[in-house]
């Protein structure tokens, strides 16, 4: 990046309501056909709109053509029947519906590059571009065709890395894999999930992320931190290896959680995107509150490998709170800059 403390968010913001439920995952969209092409292009424009007004300096898509992180790309998928659904525990944590796994997957055509070329489109400036991991895919579906985890974890690596190859062609600067798993399932994180990321991650010349955060401000989510104790020590089971893990960016959960900072550590020589923004309520941050995270952050990871972001999607926030706590980002990353280049 050209600057120190670039601002991003971990990658969902709010729909507006015409095209989708407000504060609902999963919510069913309001257009369709056309129209919903359509509408889906208006509010990525309006999301970039939002973020650019912010200040943000790397800019997303906000997720505005998919209604979930994991299942739209996995809708896709050739091998995966939506019709046949299974009740899986998710992330250890709570039960869903899922769709099932009933053969060999496959993914027949690109699923994002379209809407990718689309966003490059409309900034000259640096954009991110977030994928669900292999573990979180596989965590999100039941397997009634390998029966084994890791083997169609390798298996959504390799369709990752060919969605990740076109989307860096069509643009994209930094690819970002979601994996809220690795804060579940340590053993596999370390035996395994690790190095099917890498295989997700193979051969791109863009930077790659990896996000690992406790969730989405959800009721689910919030009871699970709630059972967590005084301290969330989750981090220091992976971040060893994934220090050593060719992924080039480490992103994590900080603002009002109870990680304690001096994990980051742990990753010393990665870029370290450091959650500054609470998406589990309403209330907007100061922007003194993002500088004091940051600050605390900086104890541990160099000024310039230092990011600010947001914990998680924001998508389940009202609009107007998180176009609040987007200028409190970067007003927040302002304030350390400032002081780093004084």
């Amino acid at each position: 990046m050209t600057h120190l403390l670039p601002t991003t968010t971990a990658g969902s913001l709010p729909k507006p309501s015409w095209l989708a439920q407000p504060e609902t995952l999963w919510s069913p969209w309001n257009l369709s056909g056309d129209a919903l092409v359509a509408g889906k292009q208006d509010a990525l424009r309006l999301a970039v709109d939002d973020q650019r007004q912010a200040g943000i300096t790397i800019i997303g898509d906000g997720e505005q053509t998919r209604q979930h992180f994991v299942t739209t790309f996995i809708e896709h998928l050739r091998g995966v029947d939506f019709t046949q659904r299974a009740t899986v525990r998710i992330r250890n944590r709570y039960d869903a519906s899922v769709p099932t796994v009933v053969g060999a997957v496959s993914r027949p055509a690109p699923v994002f590059v379209e809407d990718a070329r689309f966003l490059r489109a409309q900034t000259a400036g640096p954009i991110k571009w977030t994928l669900p991991g292999p573990m979180t895919m596989i965590d999100t579906l039941y397997d009634d065709h390998y029966h084994s985890r890791e083997t169609l974890a390798w298996e959504f690596a390799r369709i990752l890395n060919d969605e990740a190859r076109e989307l860096e062609a069509a643009g994209v600067d930094i690819i970002q894999f979601d994996e809220p798993a690795f804060n579940v399932f340590f053993d596999e994180a370390n035996d395994w999930g690790i190095a099917t990321l890498e295989r997700a991650a193979e051969g791109l010349k863009a930077q790659t992320a990896v996000h690992i955060c406790y969730g989405y401000g959800i009721k689910a989510n919030t009871e699970w931190k709630q059972s967590l104790g005084a301290e969330w020590r989750q981090y220091e089971r992976t971040f060893p290896n994934l220090q050593r893990s060719t992924i080039d960016i480490i992103s994590l959960e900080c603002q009002n959680s109870r990680v304690p900072m001096e994990l980051i550590e742990l990753v010393r020589g990665k870029t370290v995107m450091v959650g500054a923004i609470d998406v589990a309520t309403d209330m907007v941050e100061t922007p003194e509150a993002v500088a004091a995270t940051l600050r605390n952050a900086l104890r541990f990871v160099d000024a310039d490998k230092l990011w600010a972001a947001t914990n998680c999607g924001l998508a389940p926030l009202p609009r107007a709170v998180a176009r609040g706590k987007l200028h409190a980002l970067a007003a927040g990353a302002a304030i350390v800059r400032a002081e780093l280049a004084g």
